[in-house]
């Protein structure tokens, strides 16, 4: 049998080095689609941009993630999450600005209040990765960060309610502040009685894996909570061997490890890539946690899968991998206690016998 400490160590050795440290890797990232697709070989497909859509909200994607699409492939599935195209001006019925209902449950400061025992702290409006399905694309980021005033509205929100017993960091991507802003949020929470967990819903370790450095591990340890990192990968073809480094120096340093996934048409509407998927991010040490219907955000309509194909897919994958191995699948539901799974008696599929 194999253990797990020389693995850890195989990847841990692997970490980028000091001098390719992450905030120029973020600088160097690709803004321009015009560039992208060329980076591609895929120039020719510059008549099916939308200026408006990019214009709206921006291409950005780091190189390395570009190093994962595959060359001269117009479908990849990695390319197909982050370029602005015309299908994004679509204006479809039920799509809106707000999917999920965040605008009513905000109080103030950057925190939102939805389930029961949970806060998220909006800790900043800027991501790696401008993801074309992100439901908070239109987000008043500009109105309304945790980070603003050294964190003490949200800080004192918290500490005043204490049916409070988990803080969630999102964003944006919470990663993307510096250490030494993290740290100041987390001193600052210390001395709140009624905090029992820590959770941080990053896509930074996917797509810039050079984030998860010294000091970002040593601010986990330091942590007087568990930590939860939620990572966010849609398709195998997101891992590569710094990605697994990542996964492994996370772990190593106490957080537990889950992946949520949005179900993306012409990404990973398949069993074959949702199984990768699973099984690919469990060799690191990170287990399937949701799998979203998509939230029906204006400009976002082109990668939905109806529910009746979603149950039907999950319940192949189920019958295909190990209960741990399946995602549950869910959908957020404005106003709802918590997210709520799709059965198949949702679509009217009837249930065995």
């Amino acid at each position: 049998m194999i253990t797990a400490a020389p693995v850890a160590l195989q990847h841990a050795a692997q970490l980028p080095p000091p001098a390719l440290r992450w905030q120029q890797a973020w600088r160097d990232a690709v803004r321009d689609p015009r560039e992208l697709l060329a980076m591609l070989g895929l120039g020719h497909l510059g008549k099916d941009l939308s200026d408006a859509a990019a214009m709206q909200f921006p291409l950005r994607v780091p190189r390395g993630f570009v190093a994962r699409m595959r060359h001269g492939d117009p479908t990849d599935p990695l390319l197909r999450q982050v370029l602005p195209i015309l299908d994004e001006e679509r204006i479809v019925p039920g799509f809106g600005l707000d999917a999920v209902g965040d605008g009513a449950a905000r109080r103030g400061g950057g925190v939102i209040h939805k389930y029961n025992g949970r806060a998220l702290l909006i800790a900043t409006g800027s991501c790696a990765v401008h993801c074309r399905y992100c439901f908070r694309r239109h987000y008043p980021y500009a109105e309304d960060t945790a980070a603003a005033a050294g964190w003490r509205e949200a800080v004192e929100t918290i500490r005043a309610d204490d049916s409070l017993h988990e803080v969630i960091l999102s964003g944006g991507d919470p990663l993307s502040l510096a250490d030494h802003k993290l740290a100041e949020l987390t001193d600052a929470m210390r001395g709140i009685p009624h905090i029992r967990r820590l959770r941080i819903h990053t896509r930074l370790p996917i797509v810039l894996p050079e984030r998860v450095d010294a000091g970002l591990l040593a601010w986990l340890r330091g942590l007087p909570w568990p930590v939860a990192v939620v990572v966010h990968a849609n398709h195998a073809n997101e891992f590569d061997a710094a990605v697994d480094a990542a996964m492994v120096a996370l772990r190593d340093a106490g957080a537990t490890l889950l992946n949520q996934a949005v179900l993306l048409r012409g990404v990973n509407d398949s069993v074959e890539a949702l199984a990768d998927l699973c099984e690919r991010g469990h060799r690191v040490g990170v287990l399937p946690y949701y799998l979203h219907q998509l939230d029906r955000v204006a400009g976002a309509a082109h990668f939905e899968v109806d529910d009746a194909e979603a149950i039907a897919l999950h319940a192949t994958l189920a019958a295909r991998l190990p209960g741990y191995l399946v995602p549950r699948l869910v959908r957020e539901v404005a106003g709802a206690p918590g997210k709520t799974p799709l059965v198949a008696v949702d679509v009217g599929i009837p249930s065995p016998a």
